[in-house]
Protein backbone atom coordinates (compact mmCIF):
# COMPACT_ATOMS: atom_id res chain seq x y z
CA UNK A 1 0.00 0.00 0.00
CA UNK A 2 0.96 3.78 -0.04
CA UNK A 3 3.25 5.24 2.18
CA UNK A 4 1.87 6.32 5.44
CA UNK A 5 2.87 10.29 6.44
CA UNK A 6 2.50 10.50 10.37
CA UNK A 7 1.86 14.12 10.55
CA UNK A 8 3.30 15.79 14.00
CA UNK A 9 4.94 19.04 14.45
CA UNK A 10 6.51 19.25 17.46
CA UNK A 11 9.22 16.89 19.27
CA UNK A 12 8.90 16.02 22.92
CA UNK A 13 9.61 13.23 25.25
CA UNK A 14 6.63 14.20 27.45
CA UNK A 15 3.72 15.33 25.40
CA UNK A 16 1.04 12.61 25.17
CA UNK A 17 0.39 13.05 21.59
CA UNK A 18 4.24 12.19 20.22
CA UNK A 19 4.25 9.18 22.88
CA UNK A 20 0.74 8.02 20.69
CA UNK A 21 2.57 8.78 17.55
CA UNK A 22 5.54 6.89 18.68
CA UNK A 23 3.63 3.98 19.66
CA UNK A 24 1.71 3.81 16.65
CA UNK A 25 4.85 4.24 14.42
CA UNK A 26 6.00 0.99 15.77
CA UNK A 27 3.31 -1.06 15.63
CA UNK A 28 2.76 0.27 11.91
CA UNK A 29 6.39 -0.76 11.71
CA UNK A 30 6.09 -4.52 13.14
CA UNK A 31 3.36 -4.96 10.21
CA UNK A 32 5.61 -4.17 7.81
CA UNK A 33 3.45 -0.95 6.50
CA UNK A 34 5.57 2.02 4.81
CA UNK A 35 5.68 4.52 7.42
CA UNK A 36 7.61 8.35 7.79
CA UNK A 37 7.13 10.78 10.78
CA UNK A 38 6.72 14.23 9.24
CA UNK A 39 7.63 17.29 11.64
CA UNK A 40 9.03 20.76 12.43
CA UNK A 41 13.13 21.47 12.34
CA UNK A 42 12.18 24.92 12.31
CA UNK A 43 14.46 27.40 14.14
CA UNK A 44 12.99 27.68 18.03
CA UNK A 45 13.83 31.46 17.71
CA UNK A 46 11.01 31.23 15.46
CA UNK A 47 7.35 32.68 16.83
CA UNK A 48 4.64 29.55 17.44
CA UNK A 49 2.58 31.03 14.87
CA UNK A 50 4.84 31.07 12.22
CA UNK A 51 6.21 27.84 12.44
CA UNK A 52 2.66 26.35 12.30
CA UNK A 53 2.15 28.46 9.30
CA UNK A 54 5.57 27.11 8.13
CA UNK A 55 4.69 23.38 8.61
CA UNK A 56 1.66 23.51 6.88
CA UNK A 57 3.46 24.87 3.90
CA UNK A 58 6.48 22.09 4.25
CA UNK A 59 3.65 19.56 4.43
CA UNK A 60 0.53 20.57 2.27
CA UNK A 61 2.37 22.17 -0.24
CA UNK A 62 5.01 19.52 -1.09
CA UNK A 63 2.62 16.89 -0.85
CA UNK A 64 3.64 13.34 -1.83
CA UNK A 65 1.60 10.23 -2.72
CA UNK A 66 0.53 8.74 0.00
CA UNK A 67 -1.93 8.81 3.12
CA UNK A 68 -1.48 11.65 5.37
CA UNK A 69 -2.39 11.19 8.66
CA UNK A 70 -2.10 13.93 10.85
CA UNK A 71 -2.16 14.58 14.60
CA UNK A 72 -1.72 18.45 14.04
CA UNK A 73 -4.41 20.96 11.91
CA UNK A 74 -3.24 20.91 8.64
CA UNK A 75 -5.24 22.41 6.07
CA UNK A 76 -4.67 18.75 3.52
CA UNK A 77 -4.79 15.98 5.56
CA UNK A 78 -6.67 12.46 4.47
CA UNK A 79 -7.02 11.47 8.28
CA UNK A 80 -7.23 13.98 11.36
CA UNK A 81 -7.14 12.68 14.59
CA UNK A 82 -8.35 15.30 16.84
CA UNK A 83 -6.29 14.55 20.01
CA UNK A 84 -5.90 18.07 20.48
CA UNK A 85 -9.43 18.46 20.62
CA UNK A 86 -11.73 21.68 19.56
CA UNK A 87 -9.37 24.79 19.60
CA UNK A 88 -12.70 27.03 19.60
CA UNK A 89 -13.76 25.35 22.11
CA UNK A 90 -10.88 25.65 24.12
CA UNK A 91 -10.10 29.47 23.84
CA UNK A 92 -13.89 29.61 25.50
CA UNK A 93 -12.76 27.38 28.43
CA UNK A 94 -9.41 29.46 28.68
CA UNK A 95 -10.63 32.71 27.35
CA UNK A 96 -7.07 33.52 25.11
CA UNK A 97 -6.97 36.94 23.36
CA UNK A 98 -7.40 36.47 19.87
CA UNK A 99 -4.61 39.40 19.69
CA UNK A 100 -1.74 36.78 19.60
CA UNK A 101 -1.94 36.05 15.91
CA UNK A 102 -1.33 31.86 17.02
CA UNK A 103 -5.57 31.75 17.97
CA UNK A 104 -6.60 32.95 14.76
CA UNK A 105 -4.17 30.84 12.95
CA UNK A 106 -5.08 27.82 14.79
CA UNK A 107 -9.26 28.18 14.23
CA UNK A 108 -8.36 29.12 10.41
CA UNK A 109 -6.49 25.87 9.63
CA UNK A 110 -9.23 23.95 12.45
CA UNK A 111 -11.88 24.74 9.98
CA UNK A 112 -9.86 23.89 6.71
CA UNK A 113 -8.43 20.94 8.63
CA UNK A 114 -12.31 19.68 9.73
CA UNK A 115 -13.77 20.47 6.59
CA UNK A 116 -11.21 18.92 4.07
CA UNK A 117 -10.55 15.49 6.01
CA UNK A 118 -11.66 12.73 4.63
CA UNK A 119 -11.92 10.90 7.67
CA UNK A 120 -11.77 12.39 11.30
CA UNK A 121 -10.80 10.58 14.72
CA UNK A 122 -12.09 11.42 17.81
CA UNK A 123 -10.77 10.07 20.85
CA UNK A 124 -14.05 11.03 22.82
CA UNK A 125 -17.74 10.96 22.11
CA UNK A 126 -17.12 14.65 23.90
CA UNK A 127 -15.14 15.87 21.14
CA UNK A 128 -17.00 14.61 18.38
CA UNK A 129 -19.79 16.64 19.75
CA UNK A 130 -17.74 19.66 19.53
CA UNK A 131 -16.47 19.40 16.18
CA UNK A 132 -20.71 18.87 15.07
CA UNK A 133 -21.62 21.78 17.21
CA UNK A 134 -18.71 24.66 16.31
CA UNK A 135 -18.04 23.45 12.52
CA UNK A 136 -21.62 21.53 11.43
CA UNK A 137 -19.25 18.71 10.32
CA UNK A 138 -21.69 15.69 9.24
CA UNK A 139 -21.58 13.28 12.10
CA UNK A 140 -20.89 10.44 9.66
CA UNK A 141 -17.68 11.62 9.27
CA UNK A 142 -16.09 11.15 12.82
CA UNK A 143 -15.42 8.25 14.29
CA UNK A 144 -15.16 8.16 17.86
CA UNK A 145 -11.57 5.80 19.07
CA UNK A 146 -10.78 6.29 22.52
CA UNK A 147 -6.87 5.93 23.32
CA UNK A 148 -4.82 3.02 23.55
CA UNK A 149 -1.53 2.88 25.53
CA UNK A 150 1.04 0.44 25.37
CA UNK A 151 0.82 -2.26 28.73
CA UNK A 152 4.51 -2.47 30.33
CA UNK A 153 5.00 -5.48 32.59
CA UNK A 154 5.64 -3.87 36.11
CA UNK A 155 6.64 -4.99 39.87
CA UNK A 156 5.16 -2.64 42.14
CA UNK A 157 7.72 -4.17 45.29
CA UNK A 158 10.75 -3.14 42.94
CA UNK A 159 8.97 0.37 41.79
CA UNK A 160 8.73 1.17 45.80
CA UNK A 161 11.97 0.16 46.72
CA UNK A 162 13.27 2.85 44.27
CA UNK A 163 11.05 5.76 45.03
CA UNK A 164 11.34 4.82 48.90
CA UNK A 165 15.21 5.24 48.29
CA UNK A 166 14.49 8.56 47.03
CA UNK A 167 11.68 9.97 49.06
CA UNK A 168 11.65 7.73 52.20
CA UNK A 169 8.49 9.78 53.22
CA UNK A 170 6.18 7.92 51.31
CA UNK A 171 6.31 4.75 53.44
CA UNK A 172 3.41 3.94 55.26
CA UNK A 173 1.70 6.66 53.54
CA UNK A 174 -1.39 6.62 50.68
CA UNK A 175 -0.13 8.07 47.62
CA UNK A 176 -1.87 10.17 45.39
CA UNK A 177 -0.50 11.01 41.86
CA UNK A 178 -0.82 14.27 39.58
CA UNK A 179 0.83 13.63 36.33
CA UNK A 180 0.77 16.52 33.74
CA UNK A 181 2.23 19.10 31.87
CA UNK A 182 0.57 22.86 32.40
CA UNK A 183 -0.46 23.00 35.84
CA UNK A 184 -2.90 25.74 35.13
CA UNK A 185 -5.14 23.88 32.50
CA UNK A 186 -4.55 20.37 34.33
CA UNK A 187 -5.66 21.79 37.70
CA UNK A 188 -2.93 21.46 40.09
CA UNK A 189 -4.65 24.17 42.35
CA UNK A 190 -7.93 22.07 42.47
CA UNK A 191 -5.77 19.19 42.89
CA UNK A 192 -4.13 21.07 45.87
CA UNK A 193 -7.81 22.09 47.19
CA UNK A 194 -8.68 18.50 46.84
CA UNK A 195 -6.26 17.02 49.18
CA UNK A 196 -6.17 20.19 51.48
CA UNK A 197 -9.97 18.38 51.78
CA UNK A 198 -9.24 15.11 52.92
CA UNK A 199 -9.59 14.29 56.41
CA UNK A 200 -7.38 11.52 57.03
CA UNK A 201 -3.77 13.23 56.93
CA UNK A 202 -1.84 9.93 56.07
CA UNK A 203 -1.06 10.27 52.47
CA UNK A 204 2.00 11.97 50.66
CA UNK A 205 0.80 13.44 47.04
CA UNK A 206 2.87 13.56 44.11
CA UNK A 207 2.96 16.19 41.59
CA UNK A 208 4.82 15.43 37.97
CA UNK A 209 5.04 17.31 35.01
CA UNK A 210 6.69 20.34 33.04
CA UNK A 211 5.60 23.71 34.51
CA UNK A 212 7.17 27.16 34.04
CA UNK A 213 6.14 28.69 37.30
CA UNK A 214 6.05 25.65 39.53
CA UNK A 215 6.84 27.93 42.27
CA UNK A 216 3.76 29.18 42.20
CA UNK A 217 2.45 26.28 43.09
CA UNK A 218 4.40 25.16 45.57
CA UNK A 219 3.61 28.57 47.14
CA UNK A 220 -0.23 27.62 47.09
CA UNK A 221 0.88 24.29 49.25
CA UNK A 222 2.17 26.28 51.51
CA UNK A 223 -0.37 28.59 52.15
CA UNK A 224 -3.00 25.44 52.40
CA UNK A 225 -0.40 23.65 54.87
CA UNK A 226 0.00 20.78 52.35
CA UNK A 227 4.43 21.56 51.98
CA UNK A 228 5.18 18.51 54.13
CA UNK A 229 2.45 16.33 52.00
CA UNK A 230 2.97 17.05 48.31
CA UNK A 231 6.55 16.86 46.58
CA UNK A 232 6.35 18.28 43.33
CA UNK A 233 8.95 16.86 40.99
CA UNK A 234 8.60 18.79 37.46
CA UNK A 235 9.11 15.87 34.42
CA UNK A 236 10.66 12.82 35.05
CA UNK A 237 11.48 9.67 32.84
CA UNK A 238 10.17 6.92 35.32
CA UNK A 239 6.92 7.97 35.69
CA UNK A 240 5.94 4.59 35.36
CA UNK A 241 7.32 3.81 38.94
CA UNK A 242 5.10 6.54 40.59
CA UNK A 243 1.95 4.84 38.66
CA UNK A 244 3.09 1.49 40.39
CA UNK A 245 3.33 2.68 43.91
CA UNK A 246 0.05 5.03 43.43
CA UNK A 247 -3.32 4.19 45.34
CA UNK A 248 -4.95 7.57 43.90
CA UNK A 249 -4.90 9.16 40.74
CA UNK A 250 -6.86 12.90 40.24
CA UNK A 251 -6.50 15.05 36.90
CA UNK A 252 -8.92 17.99 38.16
CA UNK A 253 -8.78 18.86 34.22
CA UNK A 254 -10.27 22.07 32.52
CA UNK A 255 -10.04 20.66 29.12
CA UNK A 256 -9.16 17.38 27.81
CA UNK A 257 -9.94 15.44 24.90
CA UNK A 258 -8.76 12.18 26.33
CA UNK A 259 -5.85 11.73 28.80
CA UNK A 260 -3.79 8.72 28.39
CA UNK A 261 -3.15 9.15 32.14
CA UNK A 262 -6.35 8.32 32.77
CA UNK A 263 -6.05 4.67 31.34
CA UNK A 264 -2.14 4.55 32.46
CA UNK A 265 -3.29 4.82 35.64
CA UNK A 266 -6.09 2.37 35.47
CA UNK A 267 -3.26 0.30 34.09
CA UNK A 268 -1.03 0.74 37.01
CA UNK A 269 -4.29 0.26 39.40
CA UNK A 270 -5.09 3.18 40.87
CA UNK A 271 -8.19 4.49 42.03
CA UNK A 272 -8.94 7.39 39.21
CA UNK A 273 -10.60 10.64 39.30
CA UNK A 274 -11.21 13.15 36.83
CA UNK A 275 -13.68 16.10 35.29
CA UNK A 276 -16.68 15.36 33.10
CA UNK A 277 -13.82 18.04 31.00
CA UNK A 278 -12.10 14.91 30.48
CA UNK A 279 -13.36 13.13 27.80
CA UNK A 280 -11.72 9.83 29.34
CA UNK A 281 -14.30 10.50 31.91
CA UNK A 282 -16.52 8.52 29.50
CA UNK A 283 -14.89 5.17 30.29
CA UNK A 284 -15.49 5.80 33.98
CA UNK A 285 -18.40 5.11 36.20
CA UNK A 286 -20.00 8.10 37.47
CA UNK A 287 -18.91 7.98 40.98
CA UNK A 288 -15.40 9.10 39.92
CA UNK A 289 -16.26 12.06 37.77
CA UNK A 290 -16.46 15.20 38.95
CA UNK A 291 -17.42 19.02 38.16
CA UNK A 292 -14.82 21.36 38.48
CA UNK A 293 -17.06 23.40 41.20
CA UNK A 294 -17.91 20.34 43.37
CA UNK A 295 -14.20 19.88 44.53
CA UNK A 296 -15.50 17.84 48.07
CA UNK A 297 -17.46 15.00 45.91
CA UNK A 298 -13.83 13.71 45.76
CA UNK A 299 -12.55 14.50 48.67
CA UNK A 300 -15.68 12.77 50.76
CA UNK A 301 -15.06 9.41 48.54
CA UNK A 302 -11.48 9.23 49.44
CA UNK A 303 -12.36 9.96 52.92
CA UNK A 304 -15.12 6.57 52.66
CA UNK A 305 -12.61 4.52 51.23
CA UNK A 306 -9.53 5.15 53.57
CA UNK A 307 -10.63 2.68 56.19
CA UNK A 308 -11.90 0.21 53.47
CA UNK A 309 -9.03 -1.39 52.28
CA UNK A 310 -10.74 -4.54 50.27
CA UNK A 311 -13.08 -2.54 48.46
CA UNK A 312 -10.19 0.11 47.59
CA UNK A 313 -8.43 -3.16 46.06
CA UNK A 314 -11.82 -3.81 44.37
CA UNK A 315 -11.78 -1.07 42.13
CA UNK A 316 -7.72 -0.81 41.48
CA UNK A 317 -8.60 -4.54 40.13
CA UNK A 318 -11.53 -2.97 38.22
CA UNK A 319 -9.67 -0.20 37.15
CA UNK A 320 -7.10 -2.58 35.49
CA UNK A 321 -9.44 -4.67 33.82
CA UNK A 322 -11.17 -2.02 32.37
CA UNK A 323 -7.69 -0.39 31.07
CA UNK A 324 -7.29 -3.89 29.20
CA UNK A 325 -9.79 -2.74 26.59
CA UNK A 326 -7.84 0.44 25.20
CA UNK A 327 -4.22 -1.70 24.17
CA UNK A 328 -2.39 0.82 21.57
CA UNK A 329 -2.37 -2.57 19.20
CA UNK A 330 -6.54 -2.40 19.05
CA UNK A 331 -6.26 1.01 18.55
CA UNK A 332 -3.86 1.46 15.58
CA UNK A 333 -4.96 -2.09 14.00
CA UNK A 334 -8.74 0.06 13.70
CA UNK A 335 -6.40 3.16 12.28
CA UNK A 336 -4.53 1.15 10.14
CA UNK A 337 -7.71 -0.25 8.74
CA UNK A 338 -9.24 2.83 8.65
CA UNK A 339 -5.90 4.16 6.56
CA UNK A 340 -6.48 1.50 4.06
CA UNK A 341 -9.43 2.54 3.26
CA UNK A 342 -9.01 5.64 2.56
CA UNK A 343 -5.60 4.39 0.39
CA UNK A 344 -8.63 2.02 -1.60
CA UNK A 345 -9.13 4.01 -4.79
CA UNK A 346 -13.16 3.61 -3.83
CA UNK A 347 -13.00 5.30 -0.70
CA UNK A 348 -15.08 7.39 0.51
CA UNK A 349 -16.17 9.15 -3.16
Amino acid sequence: MNKVYLIRQNKTFFGGAERYLTRLKENLDQKGLPNVVLSSNFPKILPGWLKVIMFNIKVCLFRKEGVYFSLDRIICPDIYRAGDGVHKHFLRIEKKSLLNPLHPIYLFLEKKCFRNAKKIIANSDMIKQQIIHYYKIDAKKIDVLYNGISFPKYDIAESFKKISIEFPQIINKKIFLFIGSGYERKGVVEFLDILKKIKNQNYIAIVIGKEKKIDFYKKISVKYNLSERVIFLGPRFDVEDFYAIGDFYILPTKYEPFSNTILEAMYFRNIVFTTSDNGASEILSSDFVFDRNNLEKVSRKIDSLFDQPKQMENIKQKNFERSQMFSIETNSNLIIKLVEEIASPDSLN
